[in-house]
This record gives C-alpha cells, sequence and structure tokens, in this order.
C-alpha cells in the first residue's frame, strides 16, 4: 500500500501484517499523488515542486525526474498496457507522458480554465479518460486529440474527484464536488442520472467498486459512505474520527478498500468474498458473486465414480442474471422450483430455472 504526504515522504505498507516497508522523502514539497507501476517495479510521484519522479520500489533508486508542469501536480493516472502516464496540474493543463521516449511529454490536453483535481482512464475503453476541475466541469477526451470530445456540467462548486463503472454494461461516470453532491453520469447520453445527498462538507473521493456492486465516497465531514449502485440508497455511513476523508483505493480482485485520512488509513473488508449459494435436492446449485447469479447442475456427475472431497470442474449454465438485490443470503423453496435472494434490507423470489421475477419486498431475513 502507497501512501503519499504533505510532508514530502512516501510510505510504503505491507497490508496484511500492518508493518511500514519502506519510507523515504521525495522532496521538501507536499506529494499530492503517488502510483505503483507493478508491471515496471516503480513508484511515480507528483509533487508541488512542479516534478514528476519516478523510483525503483525494490532499490528506492530514483530512475527519473522530470520538470513537468508549471505549478502543482495535483494528480497522476497510469494507463492499463500502454506506457503512457497523464499528469493534471494547478497550471490548468493534462500531459501525456511517454516512460519507453525517455519520459518525453507527447501531448498537452487544453481545455480547463482552473486547476485539475483528477485523471481517470475509462476501464471500457482505456483510448479514453476524464477529467475534473475546479472550473465546475467534467470533460472526456481521446489520447488521439488535445481537446476535449464534449463536458458535464451540473455540479454548482468545485469539482473534485470522479471514477468510472468497472463491471456491468451501463456507462457511466461518477463525480464529487464541493457542493456536497455525488453525481452519477450517464457519458453516452452526456446526462446526470442521480444526485446523492447526505454529506454535509465537500467531497473529497468518489469510486465505483471493481467488484460489488457499491459506490463509496468520502468526505471533509469525516464519514465515508457507501451506496447501492443500482438503486442509489444509501447502505452505511463510517467515522473513524481520523478527520477528513481524502482519498479511497480498492484492491482489485478483492473486497478490501482502504481509505486515506488526515490522521491516517483506515483498511476494511466489504461482506464476505465467498460466493452466497444454495443447491436443490436434484443437485441444482445457485450462487452469487457481486450481483452475477450462476447456475451449474450436479447431475452430470451422476454417472461418475468420484471420490468423497474431490474437487469438481463445473460447467456454468447459460448467461449469469444479474440481481438487483445485493445478496447476503440465498436459499431454494422446499421443492426446488423458487429461489429468494435477501439483503440490503430487500427480498426478491425469483423461478429457479429461468430466474423470473415473482415478488419481490423488505426484508431483513428470510426463510
Amino acid at each position: 500500500m502507497l501512501v503519499s504526504l504533505y510532508n514530502g515522504m512516501i510510505h510504503v505498507w505491507n497490508h496484511q501484517n500492518q508493518q511500514l516497508i519502506k519510507t523515504f522523502e521525495v522532496c521538501y514539497s507536499p506529494v499530492r499523488s503517488g502510483k505503483f507501476i507493478a508491471r515496471k517495479n516503480w513508484i511515480i510521484t507528483g509533487s508541488d515542486d512542479y516534478r514528476i519522479r519516478v523510483f525503483n520500489y525494490n532499490t528506492l533508486e530514483r530512475q527519473h525526474a522530470v520538470d513537468a508542469h508549471k505549478n502543482y501536480i495535483r494528480c497522476l493516472a497510469v494507463h492499463p498496457t500502454l506506457p503512457i502516464v497523464l499528469s493534471g496540474s494547478d497550471d490548468m493543463k493534462i500531459k501525456m507522458w511517454n516512460w519507453d521516449n525517455s519520459w518525453t511529454c507527447q501531448k498537452v490536453f487544453d481545455g480547463h480554465s482552473h486547476y485539475v483535481m483528477q485523471i481517470v482512464f475509462n476501464p471500457k475503453d482505456n483510448n479514453t479518460f476524464a477529467s475534473a476541475s475546479l472550473d465546475k466541469t467534467i470533460k472526456i477526451w481521446q489520447l488521439a486529440s488535445s481537446i476535449p470530445n464534449f463536458t458535464l456540467k451540473g455540479h454548482v462548486n468545485y469539482i473534485t474527484c470522479l471514477d468510472y463503472t468497472h463491471a456491468g454494461q451501463k456507462p457511466y461516470l461518477i463525480s464529487g464536488a464541493d457542493d456536497c453532491l455525488v453525481k452519477i453520469w450517464d457519458y453516452q447520453n452526456r446526462s446526470c442520472v442521480q444526485s446523492l445527498y447526505g454529506h454535509t462538507e465537500n467531497i473529497s473521493a468518489v469510486v465505483f467498486h471493481p467488484e460489488l456492486p457499491i459506490i463509496i465516497t468520502g468526505s471533509e465531514d469525516g464519514t465515508v459512505k457507501i451506496w447501492n449502485a443500482t438503486t442509489y440508497s444509501l447502505q452505511k455511513t463510517l467515522n473513524y474520527g481520523l478527520g477528513r476523508a481524502f482519498t479511497i483505493c480498492c484492491l482489485k480482485g478483492s473486497n478490501m478498500v482502504d481509505i486515506g485520512f488526515d490522521d491516517g488509513c483506515v483498511m476494511i473488508r466489504l461482506g464476505k468474498e465467498d460466493p452466497t449459494f444454495s443447491m436443490d435436492e436434484g443437485g441444482k446449485i445457485l450462487w452469487i458473486k457481486n450481483s452475477e447469479i450462476e447456475m451449474v447442475n450436479l447431475k452430470q456427475f451422476a454417472n461418475e465414480n468420484i471420490k468423497d472431497g474431490e474437487r469438481l470442474n463445473l460447467s456454468v449454465k447459460g448467461d449469469a442474471k444479474s440481481s438487483e438485490v445485493f445478496a447476503n443470503t440465498l436459499a431454494h423453496n422446499s421443492d426446488g422450483r423458487y429461489v429468494a435472494v435477501c439483503g440490503g434490507g430487500e427480498y426478491i423470489i425469483y423461478t429457479a430455472m429461468a430466474l423470473r421475477n415473482k415478488a419481490y419486498g423488505s426484508a431483513l431475513e428470510f426463510v
């Protein structure tokens, strides 16, 4: 876990045993952004002395330094496959750097009229990225063009953070601003689909969880709120008494979330990482991983000589269906014709084979 600090230091933690592995001084100015580039064994930082620096995170040896901007560097974004890093600055510019080409600046993206606070690549289209700015706009860009594709407007105060959806098909963006609002945007229709109310101070971090159907938001009011990504209902409010929440990171492939505050970091595990499942008397198994319902049938092994405790290779039947409920429990009825999903204060009864909705309502538990 990488932590960049206002005092110019970088900390690298092992979050499993909570040990501080490495700590070193980058510069005398605040380090506002730090990223791992795992495929190169690098840490990259952007700081208030206008420089980008690259370190080997095993040896802590400095690999490169660039005089990148004419003002504070607020944010960095690493391309998932190309040798490219984007940087955003208080000089209102976004720059593209190619590390295979001696860290030359390949392009300058011009269009914002105030500080650039965050840049995020679109996980569904890596040639597209979005930027949030204190000019109260979100701009969508292509790597090939130095002018924005289009602009999203709707916040009435500075926009500080944004994120793209990961799973599912919805072409959505989320943004947070100093108007205390979180907004969900459809970037294909270029419209705001929902505003989330609840924070009482500036929004500083917003995340669509990459594995779970939830939204996580952090604010200078000291709270972190967890929202249902389908219904947008508030599920939980967390307050650790550590001052303002400034950053939220999700560990891909897990339910782990890390939150950075004024006075420390908190790592939490959301829900359980094992799937919720149920099997009827005929050997049909349904399970839910995140919000996807999948089905397998053990009848395919009926004539095989299987040893007790043997691991079975199951082929999933048909396409996965998305559940509208974030499931805590899943249960077949006695004859196996119906299955009930319960979680988040709601239940839905489906037909067990076709997974058609038969009934729904409010429930904390279902038998």
